[in-house]
């Protein structure tokens, strides 16, 4: 297939879920993986990599007929990973993992001596940036089949209770839409976890009042009806897209690559702004957080007497009491990558020492503030080096 605008791009790279999925299972079972999921990988590949190029940026059509530059690095490099694993075999492709990231191995080992003799009772774990790689776009990343492999055996070898947590929606799209894990393993929790799929495919959301749930399908009716204006259809398909969370939504104004013209992505963000204080002029449901790329409308909560957000520890908090984890009784493993995930590391300390984490970052601030909350913690440069980590523990 040709590829010249980016919802074909999107298309494309969303079908590698279904045959990721089936490499997915071959390689948990030790199979050969099926020649025609295989070719599909290829010619995924291949289509991607005849999309013309600008000085090392891939060219797409937008929804207007302009061509923006487009980042597809992480698309193409777990495509060609993928590949590598199934074509060589898992020693290689530990060994060609080693070789793309510095300190793999010295990280590795300080991770098993972290985790060395201990079944956990909970793992819980952001998505992006901790066990699966950065991407620019959410409706293509797509997690890689070897990626899911590695996750999958820890989870079904060492784990009572995976939860994988990400400010993402749930579904449609969401985590569990890029998602090629097996079925009936993990936990997926979205919108902070305050609504979660359980491990038997059980939908459970956290009860939001009738009148802040009926201002915010309001919104998002709203934003979906400026979003489909010829003028504005593109900002679904850039960065984060148009993420109806629930409690939450994430409108995109620009991506990491600056496509869209700055005059154009601040119209956008006045014309939201327009329509939330339309709705709300006083401010009582909705604050609002411009990160310069996306544009957060967070639905607040109240505790007291003072309003504030609601964060991923609140959200394993909920989780905790629905499914019975047991979370005070540990042993918990928490893996996150930025400050927002230190909330779901609060909530498990607060309620057993018996916890060990893992952080994903180079940042030394946060590495202590890690330290400091959690002493049996240590520290991955990427997301490639904590699974194998995993990968490894389930070996043990």
């Amino acid at each position: 297939m040709k590829i010249s605008t980016l919802q074909d791009f999107i298309k494309v790279v969303q079908q590698s879920v279904e045959y990721r999925r089936r490499l997915t299972v071959a390689g948990l079972k030790s199979l050969r993986p099926g020649q025609s999921d295989m070719q599909a990988l290829l010619r995924t590949l291949q289509n991607i990599e005849q999309i013309p190029n600008q000085n090392g940026w891939k060219l797409l059509q937008l929804n207007d007929g302009r061509s923006a530059r487009m980042d597809v690095q992480y698309e193409t490099e777990e495509l060609k990973k993928d590949i590598w694993y199934f074509e060589n075999g898992e020693d290689q492709f530990r060994e060609h993992l080693a070789g793309m990231h510095k300190e793999f191995r010295e990280q590795t080992e300080q991770g098993l001596e972290l985790l060395k003799g201990i079944r956990f009772r909970n793992f819980i774990t952001d998505r992006d940036g901790t066990i699966n790689n950065y991407c620019g776009r959410y409706s293509t990343s797509v997690q890689s089949a070897y990626n899911a492999i590695f996750l999958s055996r820890f989870a079904a070898m060492t784990i009572n209770t995976p939860i994988i947590l990400t400010s993402a929606p749930l579904q449609k799209p969401g985590i569990i839409d890029i998602s090629v894990n097996p079925e009936n393993l993990f936990i997926y929790a979205g919108s902070k976890g305050r609504e979660f799929r359980s491990a038997d495919g059980e939908i459970i959301t956290l009860p939001i009042g009738k009148d802040q749930q009926k201002m915010l399908d309001n919104l998002n009716r709203k934003i979906d009806e400026l979003l489909n204006k010829p003028e504005y259809n593109d900002f679904k398909r850039i960065g984060s897209g148009f993420q109806k969370k629930f409690g939450q939504s994430t409108v995109a104004r620009q991506d990491i690559n600056k496509s869209i013209p700055e005059e154009y992505s601040e119209k956008v963000l006045q014309k939201i702004r327009e329509t939330i204080d339309g709705l709300d002029p006083r401010g009582e449901y909705f604050r609002i957080e411009d990160t310069g790329l996306d544009v957060e409308i967070i639905l607040t909560m109240e505790k007291g007497k003072e309003s504030r957000d609601f964060n991923k520890g609140d959200g394993i908090l909920f989780i905790n009491e629905k499914l019975k984890l047991e979370l005070d009784k540990g042993p918990n493993l928490v893996c996150g990558d930025t400050a927002s995930d230190i909330a779901m590391l609060e909530a498990a300390m607060d309620k057993s020492s018996n916890t060990r984490s893992i952080f994903v970052t180079q940042d030394e601030d946060l590495r202590r503030q890690v330290k400091q909350i959690c002493p049996d913690a240590c520290f991955a440069s990427q997301p490639d080096i904590l699974i194998n980590i995993l990968n490894q523990k389930a070996f043990e």
